[in-house]
């Protein structure tokens, strides 16, 4: 892969650096955290969000007040919005 600083007289141009393929998340404004209710105690957690982990994910947290685990969703728009959601384990 190429980086914007190499040397533009190379001839492999199927490695060629592009900002929006290998960022696409923009110019690093996309939401790093988020709160979300707990589905078993209803209190609010904030959690930290990796936009490099790409547009859509989901994975396993638990709660910090009563440690119940639970299904975290993130979606990120294309402007680095997150949308966080989380649901009870065994949903």
């Amino acid at each position: 892969m190429r980086s914007v600083f190499d040397d533009s007289d190379s001839s492999d141009n199927s490695q060629d650096f592009d900002l929006d393929r290998d960022f696409p998340l923009g110019d690093g404004t996309a939401d790093t955290s988020g709160v979300v209710s707990c589905p078993y105690c209803g209190e609010e957690n904030t959690v930290s969000l990796d936009p490099g982990s790409g547009e859509a994910q989901e994975y396993v947290e638990d709660c910090q007040v009563c440690c119940q685990p639970w299904r975290v969703t993130v979606e990120y728009d294309s402007e680095g919005g997150a949308v966080v959601s989380a649901t009870a384990l065994d949903e």
